[in-house]
């Protein structure tokens, strides 16, 4: 189907609300009766030719067979399809015998649709079609509807007619009708100033994608294949994979048999790749309502193919509660087992931020490739991402945990990059991700990464944001550059622009990275003092809505009862200084035994300085020692966290300050050997882990770290940390260490990084001959304007 038919198709059906519905319903509501009208329409079209050889059945059926339930297998087979209606009505025949009797009219649309089989029943209920008529017909305008909906100058079938002026009006595939739909979807939205919703894809990325899919395994396609999309909409990129099977790689011998599988969450959509299943002869049954990510419907199937456009940017959180109880997952799709630093095998999250659940529609199709094992020939995957799948996430955060199962496990074969504003409800950079568990040999090991973003062709109007396509030939060449595999070189012309396409091909390995901690030693001074000491009057958490509490009562903040009674006010308070408390930090707030505690820090603190006066220690280690000489002879009992909390209270970062020792230790040989062998290091090399030996005795010194100082490196895997370390980081801050017990792996994959090349600068003579070149076109313009010659310009001047 053209552009133009299908504008001039939209733009019918667009009518048919302004036209009939602008009385009756909000513009906001246009929606609910249009889209399962055409839904309607396009399946009482394709039941039309068959329609009486239906009747004849069901008459026998009931005359000559006596049944009492009529037989599906033979209905099916009359209406060539597997659906039917058994009433007497098609909409041309409600339409031609209606008169302005809404009443009479409503029933027999009512017979219509009791007349239909059970799977059209209920892509009927998911519309809520039913009630939609009755109101029609109450307000009066549903003759008016179905007079639109059979009008001849609109063809919602798949063949070609002529409307009554002998125009030929191409017929509706089922691509087609799914692109109707996101049309009409997109300008109600935005008619309605609401968010375009999913995005739908452009029928030349699903031709791209199933090239892309089938194409390296031609010759290896099972006669018996399953395809599947966890997020199949309408159902367009289903069909079309089917059609393409079934044209650019038939059977040879025997028929193909394909099984198409989806899941789509919103009623209407699903409604819309129902009947499109059924129009096509597949089974419906496949295709399941709901979220995918809340029920793992498909739990005992694995599919040959899948090919998916999930929504990217969408948070998941209503969600969360069917994949996590707490901070545990319980979705057994989105539990994997990683590798840590030291090769131990780990059972690791593989769940993105709650704000985008795109990868977690990656990993429901991951969980649904073949095995290998079985004997089958593994699966292949498309499926369509922002950037964020890419590179969001830090080492050990479930997105790069994900990225790093995939490519781990050797699942990732490529990712191609597309043009910008390709999509009609989004302008932004997309990808296409290629997973195989079954590689060709020259792929094992290796992902290829293609640029194809500067591949496109303008298009002559926009549709939304999309105002670009792909053409057969860019295809054909992002293809062709898939199954070579090898690296192709961006060609420039003459001004140093990139044209064409782009691709390198890179070791598993080369994505992934160590992130460790590099830590660096506290240097701490320490003094008593009254401000420092009251300052443990209040909870860290609570400092500001207790200073205030404190300095507004004073004391009577420590009378039972008192704040209790102040609750509403100091509710106030905090809300009127936007200050954000949930229901357990209010009770903290309120409890005399918290005020309590931290006043009990607060003379403790005033005895210590009492005992040990105002001096300041540059040695914090010193320092710990008299406390705890103090709070012994003053027969002071602190538990650690309350001690811990004078000592920060009282203390402070110095650089001139003597390193903060954590403690000392002696190794004996087997202890020594075990920490020299977790480390992978020589004993010469301790220091650089944070173990400093005490002259040559067996005793190391360990400091504590300063979180303010400490660093996170990201190092490639395929160099080493300790390598690294000393040729980046020890030159620059000699006294820093590895905490390689922090060691985590991640894995990201930029495209800016490995596509950018430098534009040169132009040189100083081009730049100065087009500003020349500019000012004369300047004074032309003002000549032409004031009417008069340049050269006039020039004298006057």
């Amino acid at each position: 189907m053209d552009h133009t038919a299908h504008n001039k198709l939209i733009s019918f059906i667009w009518s048919i609300a302004d036209d009939c519905l602008r009385d009756v319903y909000v513009r906001g509501k246009y929606r609910d009766v249009i889209l399962p009208m055409v839904v309607l329409r396009r399946l009482d079209t394709l039941l039309e030719p068959g329609k009486q050889a239906v009747l004849d059945e069901v008459k026998f059926q009931i005359e000559e067979m006596q049944a009492t339930e009529l037989d599906d297998a033979p209905l099916k087979e009359a209406s060539g399809y597997v659906f039917y209606n058994t009433s007497k009505w098609t909409l041309q025949q409600l339409f031609g015998t209606a008169t302005n009797n809404q009443q009479i009219l409503l029933a027999n649309v009512e017979e219509y649709l009791n007349g239909f089989s059970d799977n059209v029943k209920e892509i009927v209920e998911r519309f809520r079609l039913k009630a939609l008529v009755r109101h029609m017909a109450n307000k009066d305008v549903l003759l008016n509807v179905l007079e639109k909906f059979v009008s001849p100058y609109i063809n919602l079938t798949p063949e070609t007619v002529e409307d009554p002026e002998g125009n030929k009006m191409p017929g509706l595939s089922n691509l087609g009708m799914g692109y109707v739909f996101e049309e009409l979807i997109r300008k109600f939205n935005e008619d309605n100033n609401e968010e375009a919703g999913e995005h739908f894809t452009p029928r030349e990325v699903i031709e791209l994608m199933t090239h892309l899919v089938f194409d390296p395994v031609k010759n290896a396609i099972p006669s018996v294949i399953s395809i599947y999309d966890p997020a199949c909409g309408s159902g367009g990129m289903l069909t079309e994979s089917q059609n393409f099977v079934e044209e650019k790689y038939p059977s040879v011998g025997i028929s193909r048999d394909i099984h198409l599988f989806g899941k789509e969450i919103n009623d209407e959509t699903y409604a819309i790749c129902k009947s499109d299943m059924m129009i096509k002869g597949n089974n419906p049954e496949n295709i399941k309502v709901g979220s995918t990510l809340s029920t793992d419907e498909f739990a005992a199937t694995r599919f040959d193919f899948m090919l998916s456009n999930p929504p990217y940017g969408k948070s998941w959180a209503s969600e969360q509660k069917y994949i996590k109880e707490g901070k545990e997952v319980i979705d057994h799709r989105f539990i994997i087992s990683l590798p840590n630093y030291w090769g131990k095998n780990e059972v690791v999250d593989a769940v993105p931020r709650s704000s985008d659940g795109q990868l977690l529609f990656l990993m429901e199709m991951v969980n649904k490739m073949k095995s290998l094992d079985s004997g089958s020939k593994g699966s292949r995957i498309a499926s369509v991402h922002n950037g964020s799948s890419l590179f969001t996430g830090d080492a050990g955060s479930g997105e790069s945990n994900i990225r790093r199962y995939i490519i781990e496990n050797d699942l990732l074969e490529a990712i191609v990059q597309m043009p910008n504003n390709l999509f009609y409800n989004t302008g932004i950079t997309t990808y296409i991700w290629l997973l195989s568990n079954h590689k060709a040999g020259a792929r094992l090991g290796k992902v290829q990464l293609i640029d194809g973003s500067l591949l496109f062709r303008k298009l002559r109007k926009n549709l939304g944001a999309k105002n670009c396509e792909f053409a057969p030939e860019h295809i054909q060449e992002i293809v062709d550059c898939y199954l070579n595999s090898a690296t192709t070189e961006r060609v420039l012309n003459d001004n140093h622009d990139s044209m064409g396409i782009a691709s390198q091909v890179f070791a598993n390995s080369d994505f992934g990275y160590y992130k460790v901690n590099i830590e660096r030693p506290d240097r701490r001074k320490a003094q008593f003092s009254l401000t420092r000491n009251e300052s443990l009057r209040f909870d860290k958490q609570l400092q500001e809505a207790m200073a205030y509490l404190y300095q507004t009562h004073g004391e009577k903040v420590y009378q039972a009862g008192f704040l209790k009674a102040q609750q509403k006010a100091i509710v106030e308070w905090c809300e009127d200084n936007d200050i954000s408390l949930n229901a357990k930090a209010r009770s903290k707030l309120l409890d005399l035994k918290l005020w309590q505690k931290q006043m009990t820090l607060v003379n403790t603190a005033n005895t210590l300085m009492a005992e040990l006066g105002e001096t300041e220690y540059r040695d914090f280690n010193l320092f710990k020692q008299d406390v705890d000489a103090s709070l012994k002879t003053s027969e002071i009992r602190l538990g650690a966290s309350e001690k811990n909390a004078i000592l920060n209270a009282v203390s402070w970062y110095d650089e001139s300050a003597e390193k903060v020792i954590r403690k000392k230790q002696k190794f004996g040989a087997d202890d020594l050997s075990a920490l020299i062998s977790h480390l992978d290091c020589q004993q010469s090399d301790l220091a650089d882990y944070g173990y400093y030996q005490i002259g040559n005795s067996n005793e190391y010194l360990m400091y504590e770290s300063s979180a303010e100082l400490r660093d996170a490196e990201s190092i490639p895997l395929k160099d080493t940390i300790h390598r690294y370390f000393l040729a980046e980081v020890k030159p620059h801050v000699a006294e820093a260490w590895i905490n390689l017990d922090s060691t985590k792996i991640g894995y990201e994959i930029s495209f800016n990084k490995y596509f950018y090349r430098h534009k040169p600068l132009r040189s100083m003579e081009k730049v100065a001959k087009d500003i020349v070149d500019l000012e004369q076109k300047a004074e032309g313009l003002i000549a032409d304007i004031l009417g008069i010659a340049v050269a006039d310009i020039q004298v006057g001047a």
